[in-house]
C-alpha cells in the first residue's frame, strides 16, 4: 500500500472576513452545538465592568472539540518556547463561561 498524499488545502476569506482582538470569551453549549461569543471587557468602575459582544460563532460538538485539541498543543509549544501563562485572577482575567 502507498501512504496517502496530503491533500492540498486553499485557504481565501470572505468578503466579510474580518480579525479583531477579543479578551472575553462566553461559551453556551446545547445538544446539538456550542455558541462561541467573543467581546471586549472595559472595567468602567472599580465594581463595574462593561463586556461588549461583537461577534458570535456556532460549532459542531466535533468541530469544537477539534478546536479544543488545536488550542491546547498551541499553548503547550508556547508555554515551551516561553514559559508557563499564569491566570491571574487580580489582573481581571476573564472567565470562560
Amino acid at each position: 500500500m502507498h501512504p496517502q498524499q496530503p491533500s492540498k488545502i486553499q485557504l481565501s476569506n470572505t468578503g466579510d472576513y474580518r480579525e479583531a482582538y477579543a479578551n472575553s470569551v462566553q461559551v453556551r453549549v446545547s445538544l446539538w452545538d456550542f455558541f462561541l461569543s467573543f467581546g471586549t471587557i472595559n472595567q468602567t468602575a472599580p465594581d463595574a465592568v462593561s463586556i461588549q459582544n461583537f461577534q458570535g460563532i456556532f460549532l459542531s460538538p466535533q468541530q469544537a472539540k477539534a478546536l479544543a485539541n488545536v488550542l491546547n498543543q498551541n499553548l503547550q509549544q508556547y508555554e515551551s518556547a516561553f514559559g508557563e501563562i499564569r491566570l491571574d485572577p487580580k489582573q481581571g482575567a476573564s472567565p470562560v463561561q
